[in-house]
């Protein structure tokens, strides 16, 4: 949903409310955040291929203003999505790493009522090229930086109420840890991410800059099941612009919850729970994860 490489990754599923507006275009963003939380500083071994699934199911229940308080009473969204990621480390080095590329697609089916009426729409979001990663290892800590592009989503109409995916270009710097201290048993991991957004041709809008800190916490119970906590730190950082003109808008969230990982030979199966809170300018809601990582290479390869 990126979105966990190694056990499980991410993958970009956006929701759009079109003129409902808020923080960025839609009050959405084109990426999925919360996504990353599992192992994000680990890449497949030189050579080999991740393949990735997420499933998702996000609710809400308001649309908050700046100050945090509902827009639209009884407003209420529901966002069902599946995708698939594929990430491979060509085993190249450079800079002393290896180079990996990533590629991820989401599906989604997208509800929407209130005030508005009722809207439902399906269909394929903004994909995520990781178009150039820097991967390393140094003792127990995994770590790596690169570039993402995200594009727009397949299906648009301008003036629509709902739409899948975000109808603009982004590129975003990113860099992701994860230390594996005692002897693997625990996990702390964090990614960030910065995305610069462009503007939408179909509306003149450009939505502003936006930083996402992803991050868990896990501690192995058992040698294959292991339980914490995760979560995100969203802020945008500029504000939206319209027709060339400051339309402000800036948003803000702060989400957290219980994250469980259990390994079933060779793939690991995560299901996790996200509350969002301190949201200023876009869906404050719930978002309910199950995920799968599976290596595409033998052990004794």
């Amino acid at each position: 949903m990126n979105r966990n490489h190694g056990a499980c990754c991410a993958i970009a599923l956006g929701l759009t409310l079109a003129t409902v507006a808020s923080a960025t275009e839609g009050g959405a963003t084109i990426y999925p955040a919360g996504v990353e939380t599992v192992m994000p500083g680990m890449m497949p071994p030189p050579g080999k291929t991740l393949f990735e699934e997420f499933d998702d199911f996000y609710q809400a229940n308001g649309l908050m203003n700046g100050s945090g308080h509902s827009l639209i009473p009884g407003f209420h969204l529901r966002v069902a999505a599946v995708a698939g990621k594929f990430v491979h480390n060509w085993g190249v080095k450079f800079l002393g790493g290896t180079l990996v590329s990533s590629a991820a697609v989401p599906f989604l089916y997208e509800h929407i009522d209130g005030p508005f009426g009722l809207h439902d729409k399906s269909g394929i979001g903004n994909p995520d090229w990781g178009v150039l990663d820097v991967a390393y290892k140094t003792g127990n800590v995994f770590w790596w930086y690169g570039l993402d592009v995200l594009t727009p989503g397949f299906q648009y109409t301008k003036g629509d109420l709902l739409n899948i995916g975000q109808h603009n270009f982004a590129t975003a710097p990113v860099a992701a840890f994860t230390w594996l201290p005692q002897h693997g048993m625990t996990e702390v991991s964090s990614r960030f991410e910065y995305f610069v957004n462009y503007t939408d041709p179909a509306t003149n809008y450009r939505s502003g800059r936006e930083f996402l800190w992803e991050y868990d916490g896990m501690h192995n119970v058992t040698k294959k099941l292991a339980l914490g906590v995760n979560g995100y730190f969203y802020q945008q950082v500029s504000d939206d612009m319209l027709n060339g003109m400051d339309a402000g808008n800036r948003g803000r969230a702060f989400m957290i919850g219980p994250e469980i990982r259990y390994h079933m030979g060779r793939v690991a199966g995560i299901l996790k729970y996200q509350k969002e809170m301190a949201v200023e300018n876009q869906p404050r809601g719930n978002a309910f994860w199950c995920q799968f990582g599976v290596p595409l290479w033998h052990h004794q390869d």
